[in-house]
């Protein structure tokens, strides 16, 4: 009977490991669990969520990755009935604020992909933001149809 306590608090430490190893922090940001899909193709998605912890505007204003030839920021968008998606200059994050890179809004397009990117895999990343500077992170590889990432 004293071990049960003891069970459960090891596998709570157990279970909350993975889930810290998939957060980054860079100054008042805060990079929580990037992933990308899982694909055959030459081209995909990287997502993750932004937050700012600071109280002045943070910008995020590159990623690159030795996966990939070309790496941009890209914002999909509905006008009109019509969808869209375009690159951007850059991804502001307001004092306290949260941005989730996602599918259908702000995300990473990976391009000239050097390799397939397996489901289970991960994919080395650096973040460049304006004042902040510079953060390697490694995203998690979801299967191709991911919606969230661990879906």
């Amino acid at each position: 009977m004293k071990a049960f306590p003891w069970i459960l608090s090891a596998l709570a430490i157990a279970l909350a490991g993975p889930a810290s190893a998939h957060d980054y922090t860079l100054g008042a940001i805060k990079i929580s669990h990037p992933w990308v899909r899982a694909t055959t193709i030459k081209v995909t998605g990287a997502f993750f969520t932004l937050h700012n912890m600071g109280k002045t505007p943070a910008r995020l204003v590159s990623v690159s990755s030795p996966a990939a030839a070309r790496v941009e920021l890209h914002l999909s968008e509905m006008k009109d009935g019509v969808a869209s998606m375009h690159k951007v200059d850059g991804i502001v994050i307001g004092p306290g604020a949260t941005v989730e890179l996602k599918p259908g809004s702000y995300h990473v397009m990976l391009m000239g992909l050097k390799y397939p990117v397996k489901k289970g895999g991960k994919v080395p990343m650096t973040l460049r933001f304006e004042k902040a500077g510079m953060i390697n992170i490694k995203a998690d590889v979801a299967g191709p149809g991911a919606m969230k990432h661990g879906h």
